[in-house]
């Protein structure tokens, strides 16, 4: 590939802009916690209030795709089990499922729903057959101590329901999405099913928005990008995790916004927030 003249071989480590428009929405009242490492060294590049426990919203679908890829290893047949959908599972807001006229899919077809538009329905009915207290048991044996799956997907939430789908910390959420990457995920096995389901993700309007990928078509790599990540979206929270894959480098990151959303302006300054980020990676790793 020809480079431009000034252009170095190392990556560059500056990320003062996404620092910077960070800084900026949290002097404005929203919560702010974001990390990004790198892959190979497992350096930390930046860094702010990672610790923190946030809401994420359907991030935490992702400790559900984790126990499912978890039964489906070997020659194991379950992928072609066949799941009904019930009343008590319906829910809005996103996926495809609730708009279809099939009532019944296949658990592995489920979690590729889920992996590429979140989807809600399909997310309560693995849940419903999978049983909330298996992903919790197999986010303990992760070691995530700060990352859970909390509940069903509901509509509203009453005074007896969890307050959040899910919380997480950036730190954890980061070790997580690289441990994926490189396999470590219980087995190379189920990491790669779980990395395949991730990377149908439709959902690229937050940090992946300055990626210049196709939504709806990103899983080869594309200028020599590639992405796999998941969002959450909720009301005031907006919440992103992934791993970009470069021809310099490649990162894992994490970035979560809990923020007043009573104006659209509101809304728009935490989403170029996530994109100034986004930009800084993307220099990082190409």
């Amino acid at each position: 590939m020809r480079r431009g003249r000034h252009r170095t071989e190392e990556p560059n480590e500056n990320f003062a802009r996404g620092f910077n428009a960070l800084g900026e929405l949290a002097l404005d009242g929203v919560q702010v916690s974001a990390r990004a490492t790198d892959l190979a060294t497992g350096k930390v590049l930046f860094s702010v209030d990672d610790h923190v426990v946030m809401p994420t919203a359907s991030i935490g679908k992702v400790l559900l795709l984790v126990e499912v890829a978890s039964r489906l290893t070997g020659a194991s047949s379950d992928a072609f089990t066949v799941l009904d959908r019930a009343p008590r599972d319906s829910v809005g807001d996103s996926g495809i499922w609730q708009h279809m006229q099939s009532p019944s899919l296949p658990l592995a077809d489920l979690a590729g729903l889920i992996g590429a538009t979140s989807d809600n329905l399909a997310t309560n009915v693995l849940i419903r057959y999978i049983g909330l207290e298996a992903v919790r048991a197999r986010t303990e044996a992760l070691g995530l101590t700060r990352t859970a799956l909390l509940d069903l997907v509901r509509d509203h939430r009453g005074p007896d329901d969890a307050p959040q789908l899910s919380i997480g910390s950036a730190k954890e959420l980061t070790w997580l999405f690289a441990s994926l990457a490189r396999g470590e995920i219980v087995s190379p096995e189920v990491s790669q099913r779980v990395v395949g389901w991730l990377s149908l993700n439709s959902d690229l309007s937050m940090v992946a928005s300055a990626f210049g990928l196709d939504p709806l078509a990103h899983r080869m790599p594309d200028h020599g990008v590639l992405l796999m990540n998941k969002t959450g979206t909720d009301g005031g929270v907006r919440s992103e995790v992934g791993v970009l894959r470069g021809p310099r480098a490649s990162v894992a990151y994490a970035v979560s916004m809990y923020f007043a959303d009573t104006m659209l302006t509101s809304r728009l300054a935490v989403l170029d927030g996530m994109r100034q980020v986004g930009l800084d990676l993307l220099e990082y790793v190409h």
